[in-house]
């Protein structure tokens, strides 16, 4: 993706280090964080320096690849990694495969192994834009939830590529963007993706969507990944799983988006998936400038109040539409999935 005409990757490594857009300060200031070390990466991910499912995968296996450089202990390191963030599919298949190949044919080549996952990234984000696209209609209102975008993954994204893709090809449409509290990605990182890419969006309050499927004004819903099980049920950002209700009861087409490393084959469905509990600051401040610019962070909750912030919830299988992935569109069905597998 550009910005200001400059094509950046939403995290790379060179030498030593691993480059990443720093999230945290979107939309209001873009900047490129500096991790140094694994430790420094490990911080990244789980402080959401980096976020989506396909920048954590890249983040995960960049970090493994600094840690034999580092020459750390090995296994101490990997389980650090795979600690950051409990669900995310995709940074214990980047962390495993880096991790053979470092240990079978050393640091080199888990260096190689790293670069070689952020690059399938790439592509697999293209893909499945390409495949997506064609579900888009001039004339459509297209609903999104959370960042799927190119932020989330190392370019192009997947629920996002989708729209991105489909403009590409002239189509005239308009997005939903949801805002997903506490974090706003949708407000915060799909609207300004929105915004430099200059598609007609608007964004909307978590619990405005019932209300617009209600009233026809959504066509069709298209959602990211962080783990898909064996049969189909997919962990998404908090609140897909409301939004794929509701879909169903009103016959909206609701597909998620996500490459083969997102599927998670050795769990037979979606009851088998962590889900991540989050700070419960998150949902109790927010952050964001003042007229001057100058950022300040607020309590917008009662004090004294608890709260609880799973940051993830589980779509079963048969509210899904779809799975858009860079091999095609699949079922959300067992032997759908196991078929797409075995012609990888």
């Amino acid at each position: 993706m550009k910005v200001n005409n400059i094509h950046y990757l939403t995290i790379r490594m060179e030498g030593g280090s691993v480059f990443m857009v720093e999230q945290n300060k979107l939309p209001f200031e873009f900047s490129i964080f500096e991790a140094k070390t694994y430790l420094d990466t490990c911080m990244a991910i789980s402080t959401m320096i980096t976020r989506g499912a396909g920048a954590i995968g890249a983040a995960g296996g960049f970090a493994m690849a600094q840690a034999f450089l580092e020459k750390a202990p090995l296994k101490q390191a990997r389980n650090e990694i795979r600690n950051t963030r409990p669900t995310a599919q995709n940074l214990f298949y980047a962390i495993d495969r880096v991790y053979e190949a470092g240990i079978k044919n050393g640091t080199v080549a888990a260096v190689e192994e790293a670069q070689k996952i952020a690059a399938e990234n790439v592509e697999e984000g293209r893909t499945i834009g390409l495949y997506g696209r064609e579900l888009v209609k001039d004339g459509m209102k297209v609903m999104t939830h959370c960042n799927a975008g190119w932020l989330g993954f190392v370019d192009y994204g997947t629920a996002v590529a989708v729209i991105h893709l489909a403009q590409e090809q002239g189509k005239k449409f308009f997005v939903w963007a949801d805002e997903t509290r506490p974090r706003s990605q949708g407000a915060r990182l799909t609207a300004w993706e929105l915004v430099n890419a200059g598609i007609d969006h608007a964004i909307v309050p978590d619990n405005a969507g019932a209300w617009l499927m209600e009233k026809g004004d959504v066509d069709m819903i298209v959602v990211g990944a962080d783990r898909i099980a064996a049969n189909g049920d997919t962990a998404n950002k908090i609140g897909t799983f409301e939004k794929a209700i509701v879909a169903k009861r009103f016959n909206i087409p609701f597909y998620i988006a996500a490459p083969f490393s997102t599927f998670d084959m050795s769990i037979p469905d979606g009851s088998h998936i962590p889900i991540e509990q989050r700070s419960e600051d998150e949902v109790h401040y927010q952050t964001g400038p003042d007229s001057d610019g100058v950022m300040h962070t607020i309590r917008v909750t009662a004090p004294g109040a608890n709260a609880i912030n799973p940051a993830f919830d589980v779509t079963p299988a048969e509210l899904i539409t779809g799975i858009i992935t860079d091999k095609g569109i699949v079922k959300p069905e067992t032997k759908a999935i196991a078929a797409l597998f075995n012609r990888k």
